[in-house]
């Protein structure tokens, strides 16, 4: 399996969008690392000049309270970037463990796991996650927990599907046989033939996790005044179209990160899942 794994990972160099991806989130953990280092300015101050355009002084101009945009931007990262991994973590973590336990144990457990995933399900996302936040109270912390709501059932649907197929199959059987109990069966069998699925799912989600997170900011409904996060300061800048690089930069921040980790999500999933991807060229072609 591993030379398998590491004869497929050198495919990366002839995978431009992948490196690409890459190059791209690496620069902005290392923003996220240091951009209390990176950052020209403190991004609360307000004694710079309100509203200038973009320009040797202020590289991505200031806002309507005289902060410098750039520094906001950098330090945005250390927003969004971080709460979206931490999202992405814990949905994986209780998802895939209900998930596990749904698909391996089945009856009850089965149906209540899968009935409350289908409840979420049953309403558009975004929505959900507003009304949940909305509920808790205008917080970053309150917009996470609303977002894990969300997100916890597709990684319980994905993990019960892998463990239903895999509890029946000879090796895990043999084990039962042996003596291992249910939770060494999953620990030592089933969980390596399941991890590389969810972390493609995993990776595809922090894009994702990064924009619903930015969204519900935009919303009023995450970030507070005077944090320094994207969503909050597109939204600021939807208030002065003719100020246009006080909502354009950070909103291209948001866009770089969720491409980026798009197309390392791709990457991965051939690398580590390569009957889905067949399947998925496959269907491609056929409707083409």
């Amino acid at each position: 399996m591993r030379n398998g794994l590491s004869r497929r990972l050198p495919r990366a160099r002839s995978r431009p969008l992948a490196v690409t991806g890459g190059v791209v989130v690496a620069f902005w953990l290392v923003i996220v690392v240091a951009a209390p280092l990176l950052a020209p300015h403190d991004p609360l101050a307000q004694d710079l000049p309100r509203l200038a355009a973009p320009g040797a002084g202020h590289w991505l101009g200031t806002d309507e309270l005289g902060r410098d945009v750039l520094s906001r931007v950098l330090y945005g990262a250390r927003v969004s970037i971080p709460l979206a991994l931490l999202l992405v973590a814990m949905s994986l973590l209780v998802g895939g463990v209900l998930g596990a336990y749904a698909g391996f144990f089945g009856r009850w457990v089965d149906e209540t796991v899968m009935r409350i995933a289908d409840l979420v399900f049953a309403f558009p996302t975004v929505i959900l996650a507003m009304v949940v936040a909305a509920a808790l109270g205008a917080s970053l912390h309150h917009a996470v927990l609303a977002v894990l709501v969300v997100a916890w059932p597709s990684y319980a649907r994905v993990t019960r599907g892998l463990v239903m197929g895999l509890r029946n199959r000879e090796f895990v059987l043999s084990g039962r046989l042996l003596g291992f109990s249910a939770w060494r069966s999953l620990r030592v069998d089933i969980l390596p033939n399941v991890i590389g699925p969810l972390l493609v799912l995993a990776t595809l989600d922090i894009g994702t996790a990064t924009l619903l997170l930015s969204g519900l900011s935009f919303l009023g409904l995450g970030a507070k005044p005077p944090t320094a996060e994207w969503g909050a300061m597109v939204a600021a800048g939807t208030q002065r179209f003719d100020k246009w690089w006080i909502g354009v930069f950070p909103g291209l921040a948001v866009l770089t990160v969720v491409l980026a980790f798009t197309f390392l999500g791709d990457w991965l999933r051939d690398t580590l899942d390569p009957g889905t991807a067949r399947t998925i060229r496959a269907e491609k072609e056929r409707v083409a």
